[in-house]
């Protein structure tokens, strides 16, 4: 009698629960859901987004510690300074990441996805304002369809006032990275700011919204060409999102103190919650989709009511195709070290070239109007252009020479002093007598040393390769 009564029960829960599918005319209520991995999912997305949020505020030495200036073409990276010149390095990070995120999907499947992407952290974030003004997903459901009234009226638009001042806030963060922070706010504040500086603001702020607030997982499946790609990536080794078919077929509810073998069942009971908390609207039973953003919400669902049923956890969980046939997974294979090693060169190579960015740089143009010119008292004199960076943030004394033809003669400032990150273009000569040169064309090597260095100093000095031009005698 009371094991009829528990299937009652448990019958009448699965129709009330299928009555209430995650989607309604393609818009999707995500219920819900705690457990280990929401709280992991939780706790890297608010901290990454609280590193995004503090990033522009942060001080180095008296100026922003992260500003992309593109308008002064250089980027402050805390104590260093990027240059163009140096834009080898970002080239170098952005395969390092490339890779990196290789070798992860290649290891545990889309978990960029599903845990940092800022399309999944910014969409969650809005869901929760949803959750907290609208309630439950069921409610959410039922104040849509209701008509409209004063207490829909009001829900709706502090709805939408959150998302909008969080989007303003997220697109003037991402602009202070390249605009400093404080002179855009008071410029925004005062009205005072460039028409540019408040376009992007406003740009990102509805990018922002739009993409959080309507378009979810339309940006993930239709726009977002790494769900396409992420199968090539993909091998019976991948950890991904599964679940266990021979463990949980058949379908069906049943009394919890029944033996669902008896009953010819599976351990799934048909539940549903694994679709109702899934951001992407898909049910995982069905096997493997590229919608699939491996966030672990269903694993958790599950889970939760495995126990609640008394059967062991891991219906669906972070698994590889290997391991629910029963055979072995190999973590250490080809193609994940291929990835491994490839990224360690890469982050290597980056390394190096960090650790060794010239602290100034030089570069030498030659006059283009003519190759060399006879002075009034016979002498070969060429004109050069020395183009100097001083790529500090603090003002530095160089002296100049050239090597390759101590003979001549110096035409210029020889020890000149450049301000904090300028660019200086200096007009130079050199001028030399004939039958001291033993070609016609001569390689000589302009130098550029720093002051109050010891000269043993790898960054002490920069050379520049250029030649000297003269008439065949």
């Amino acid at each position: 009698m009371n094991d009829n009564k528990n299937q009652i029960e448990v019958k009448n829960v699965t129709a009330t629960v299928r009555s209430h599918r995650p989607t309604d005319e393609g818009h999707i209520y995500v219920r819900a859901q705690a457990g280990r991995w929401q709280r992991l999912r939780k706790q890297m997305g608010w901290f990454f987004m609280l590193l995004f949020m503090v990033g522009p505020w942060l001080g180095w030495n008296g100026r922003q510690a992260i500003l992309l200036d593109i308008e002064h073409q250089r980027f402050h990276i805390f104590g260093a300074t990027i240059w163009p010149q140096d834009l080898t390095l970002l080239a170098l990070l952005f395969m390092v990441a490339a890779f990196g995120l290789f070798f992860v999907t290649t290891f545990l499947g889309r978990v960029w996805c599903g845990y940092l992407c800022p399309q999944t952290v910014w969409t969650f974030i809005f869901i929760w304002f949803e959750e907290k003004i609208e309630g439950s997903a069921n409610k959410r459901r039922q104040l849509d369809k209701a008509p409209w009234n004063v207490n829909k009226v009001w829900r709706k638009a502090a709805k939408h006032l959150c998302w909008l001042g969080f989007s303003l806030f997220t697109g003037f963060t991402f602009i202070a990275y390249f605009v400093p922070a404080q002179e855009l706010a008071l410029g925004l504040l005062t009205f005072s700011a460039s028409f540019w500086a408040g376009f992007w603001v406003l740009f990102f702020a509805f990018c922002t919204y739009g993409n959080a607030g309507f378009m979810r997982t339309i940006m993930c499946t239709h726009m977002c060409p790494y769900s396409r790609f992420q199968s090539a990536m993909f091998d019976k080794d991948t950890y991904t999102v599964s679940y266990d078919a021979e463990r949980g077929e058949q379908r069906g509810p049943r009394p919890r103190k029944k033996d669902p073998k008896a009953l010819g069942l599976g351990d799934c009971i048909d539940c549903d919650l694994c679709v109702q908390v899934c951001p992407a609207g898909i049910d995982i039973r069905d096997g493997l989709q590229y919608e699939c953003i491996n966030c672990g919400a269903c694993v958790d669902a599950c889970d939760q009511t495995m126990e609640r049923m008394g059967y062991a956890p891991g219906l669906i969980s972070y698994t590889t195709e290997h391991k629910l046939r029963h055979k072995e997974t190999h973590v250490a294979r080809p193609k994940l070290i291929g990835y491994g090693v490839v990224m360690a060169v890469m982050l290597a190579a980056f390394a190096y070239l960090a650790s060794n960015i010239m602290p100034m740089d030089m570069e030498v143009i030659r006059d283009r109007n003519q190759l060399y010119r006879e002075t009034a008292e016979g002498l070969v004199e060429n004109t050069y252009t020395l183009k100097l960076i001083n790529k500090t943030m603090e003002p530095v004394t160089y002296q100049l020479g050239v090597e390759g033809l101590e003979q001549a003669e110096w035409i210029g400032p020889s020890e000149i002093s450049i301000r904090a990150g300028e660019v200086l273009s200096l007009p130079v000569s050199l001028s030399v007598d004939p039958y001291l040169l033993s070609s016609p064309v001569q390689d000589i090597t302009f130098v550029m040393t720093r002051q109050g260095v010891e000269p043993d100093d790898s960054k002490a000095a920069v050379r520049n390769e250029s030649k000297f031009f003269s008439a065949t005698r």
